[in-house]
């Protein structure tokens, strides 16, 4: 057995270790910092799958920059934790119930049969030079442009729509005025005070 066997099975129960840790500590800040620890085993997983584009992509987008915003959030706002710990015994029943049915419903799609993995055949191996960034771009801007494109448009239209919803003018709030800070005179920022030089004996 070589050494990818044993690096998947590390990382997997890495994985299964912190998503489970994620739903079960009391600390908001503590399973944000599990959820950060899942992203990463779940890029090593697909970095042994060659799938390096996904893998950067999770790292950079999910721990680089939603996870710092989740955190930001989790430190900012004051949570009471006794009202969780109710909550989470109170909606237990159901979020087994819910994990359940996620479970069943991940062995029926992603079962091995649906991807000819029965006899748990090794896949094909690419060559040192292949990228599949490259081979993503091509599918992606080529079989799937438009779709692509569709997509793009209805982000655009959720940006504009939210910046939009939020955008309130109140009296109260000051606001810069770029043109003002240009036209500024240096007699308005800068006073020169004259005091006489001190001797020393």
């Amino acid at each position: 057995m070589g050494i990818e066997p044993i690096l998947f099975y590390s990382f997997a129960t890495v994985l299964l270790v912190s998503a489970s840790a994620v739903i079960t500590v009391r600390n908001p800040v503590r399973a944000a910092l599990f959820l950060v620890l899942t992203f990463f085993a779940s890029a090593a997983l697909w970095l042994l799958l060659e799938a390096e584009f996904l893998a950067v992509a999770l790292v950079l987008v999910y721990v680089g920059a939603v996870m710092v915003l989740f955190l930001f959030v989790v430190m900012m706002l004051d949570i009471n934790l006794a009202r969780l710990r109710e909550g989470f015994i109170k909606f237990l029943p159901v979020g087994l119930l819910i994990a359940v049915v996620m479970v069943a419903v991940l062995v029926l799609v992603v079962g091995p049969e649906q991807f000819g993995l029965a006899k748990f055949a090794e896949p094909a191996r690419h060559n040192a030079d292949y990228s599949n960034s490259r081979e993503l771009g091509l599918i992606l801007y080529t079989v799937y442009v438009y779709p692509f494109e569709i997509a793009a448009v209805i982000l655009l239209v959720a940006i504009v729509a939210a910046i939009a919803l939020t955008l309130r003018h109140r009296p109260t709030t000051k606001y810069q005025n770029s043109t003002e800070q240009i036209a500024v005179q240096r007699n308005q920022r800068l006073r020169i005070v004259e005091m006489p030089s001190e001797e020393r004996k």
